[in-house]
């Protein structure tokens, strides 16, 4: 077993959650890094340079990377529960996608695999919210396990079901 660690994108949803748990059972006792990826408000803020609201900005951003680091350190939690040998990291990503910073987090740490979950977002949700999972599988030159979340799972699974009948 390769002593690269797994990298598991995690945002606190169930379906992370669930990829987190489908990790642990594919890969018992495997090194992993749980990844919380946060856009700072950063850009936001240079439009308010000078302007009195720009420090209950910052407060604000101080708040929000602490509820990161929070969520980091409660998916790293859950995935030593386990069995997974993880721990917890936020990467902060003022001007790029969430994607993106997943992979490059995975070519920082030389990471085996990237898993994240997927929710299966369809039609106009998807085309303007956009799929971080599909961009990952798409811009990543590193192996890539998407695991659906199990709602979506058990759709695609009735779905094919009743095509079948």
């Amino acid at each position: 077993m390769t002593t690269a660690p797994i990298l598991i994108a995690y945002d606190g949803s169930s379906g992370a959650r669930h990829a987190l748990e489908e990790t642990a059972r594919l890969f018992p006792g495997a090194p992993a890094v749980v990844l919380y990826a946060r856009q700072p408000l950063e850009s936001l803020a240079a439009h308010l340079e000078g302007h009195p609201a720009l420090e209950e900005l910052r407060d604000f951003d101080d708040k929000t990377l602490d509820a990161s680091e929070r969520l980091a350190t409660e998916g790293a939690d859950l995935a030593r529960g386990l069995g997974l040998k993880a721990e917890p990291r936020v990467a902060s990503i003022p001007e790029e996608t969430v994607a993106d910073a997943i992979a490059d987090v995975a070519e920082e740490i030389d990471a085996s695999l990237i898993v994240i979950g997927s929710r299966g977002r369809q039609g106009l949700r998807a085309l303007v919210a956009g799929s971080t999972s599909t961009h990952v599988v798409h811009t990543s030159g590193r192996p890539t396990l998407v695991i659906p979340s199990k709602p979506l799972a058990d759709a695609r699974r009735h779905t094919r079901h009743r095509a079948v009948r």
